[in-house]
């Protein structure tokens, strides 16, 4: 597979001796610095065979029974891994597909019975399918946790645990994250056997090769004169709103005057977030408004300015929307807008961030606001951009619509944020909740 990686990345170079030889490992590393090829390499070249086994490995995969487990918190995170994943697989003959929520089953069980040896999958549905004896965690070898903090974050801990506890105890066990705090510690010294630690980066530390800018704007009309700016580049850019139908709001108003833009919330269909999170990441559409839903397990190159139009509440908040710019080593600009009655709050962030920036008053027309917007791009009629004819053929569905089951879910279903994946991808539109 050629990705046009010249060398390997720290985290890479860390783990991968250990992760190699069936040790269990505890890996940190900053967004952006590899560790979804840190772990996949690994699953795939042990259950290949393609290095000497340490630990049992079933002979051949049966049907329900996957011999790889990796969990990841939401369905745009598995979207990703997978992505990482099937190529390599795909070379040596090894069968993946995910599992999540918020779509059909059918086609899930449908592959998890002719048998596929790597399964990615959240949390809800996968215990959703083990209930109903579709899938069985006997025959899992390796079980890799990807953002295993982000995990405890979004209160998914007892339902990993489950289903750590249904996979042998004597497997190879991997955990990768930015971070390894909240509830990470207890999964660690449970299923873990004396696992080796590699951590490539300070904890708390905002990547290097970001600048961060601390706008302070007068009012609201200024604040969308301002968002209309940085908007307006050639380059691609990443939105973050507080709310969803602030970034359905924002994203509709910035086509409307000529910047096409997409949206990625939780209030979207199935197949309307897949399109926008294409058409963001094929080049299409220069600029994604998105909720926190992109803060973690978005993995897009070349996004040179992230903008925070609304403050984030925490800094873990900050520090993971920001770094979905300046990866693998390429710069980018952070850009927070402050209203005068957010100061207070954002100052509060900042520290514990670790951002240092110096607050600059800003206006429309300020030269520093230019720069960071940097090329205009041509505008572009409404009706002509490329999400216009998509938009109109699959309107989203009203806020807190679902086609879940009745009755109070359980809070794992949250975890249901999907990007299709090659064998699992649903036909036709569905609906999602949250």
């Amino acid at each position: 597979m050629q990705q046009g990686i010249a060398s390997p990345f720290p985290i890479q170079s860390a783990t991968l001796p250990d992760t190699l030889a069936g040790r269990d490992v505890l890996g940190r590393g900053r967004t952006g610095s590899g560790k979804t090829l840190a772990f996949a390499l690994p699953v795939v070249a042990r259950l290949a065979g393609l290095v000497p086994s340490a630990g049992k490995l079933a002979d051949r995969t049966r049907a329900g029974r996957p011999r790889a487990l990796i969990l990841a918190p939401t369905r745009e995170l598995a979207g990703q891994i997978l992505a990482t994943v099937e190529p390599l697989a795909r070379v040596v003959g090894l069968r993946v597909t995910t599992i999540y929520g918020g779509v059909s089953q059918h086609r899930q069980v449908q592959e998890l019975r002719r048998g596929v040896d790597i399964v990615v999958a959240t949390p809800g549905r996968l215990e959703d399918l083990m209930a109903q004896g579709h899938v069985h965690l006997d025959d899992v070898a390796i079980t890799v946790l990807d953002e295993a903090d982000h995990m405890a974050d979004l209160g998914f801990l007892p339902g990993v645990t489950r289903i750590l506890a249904a996979t042998p105890a004597e497997g190879q066990r991997m955990m990768f994250s930015a971070t390894l705090d909240a509830g990470v510690d207890k999964l660690v010294r449970r299923f873990l056997s004396r696992p080796l630690v590699h951590s490539v980066d300070p904890e708390e530390s905002p990547v290097a090769a970001m600048t961060h800018h601390v706008l302070l704007v007068e009012d609201a009309a200024q604040k969308r004169e301002i968002i209309r700016i940085l908007a307006g580049g050639s380059a691609r850019r990443l939105l973050f709103t507080r709310t969803k139908h602030q970034a359905r709001k924002l994203a509709r108003e910035l086509t409307a005057d000529g910047v096409p833009a997409v949206e990625l919330h939780g209030n979207l269909s199935q197949n309307a977030r897949e399109r926008g999170l294409k058409a963001f990441v094929d080049g299409e559409v220069r600029v994604m408004v998105a909720t926190d839903i992109a803060a973690r397990g978005i993995h897009v190159d070349e996004v040179d300015l992230v903008v925070h139009v609304d403050p984030p509440a925490e800094h873990k908040a900050y520090l993971h929307r920001s770094g979905r710019t300046a990866r693998a080593g390429h710069e980018g600009d952070v850009v927070t807008l402050v209203l005068p009655e957010q100061r207070r709050d954002f100052q509060a962030v900042a520290r514990a961030a670790k951002i240092t920036a110096r607050p600059t008053a800003t206006t429309p027309s300020d030269g520093h606001l230019l720069a960071l917007a940097g090329v205009r791009a041509e505008l572009v009629a409404p009706e002509k951009a490329p999400q216009a004819a998509a938009r109109r053929g699959a309107p989203d569905p009203a806020p807190g619509r679902s086609s879940q089951r009745r009755g109070p879910a359980p809070r794992h279903q949250s975890d249901s944020r999907p990007v299709a994946g090659r064998t699992a991808r649903p036909r036709g539109r569905q609906r999602t909740a949250a």
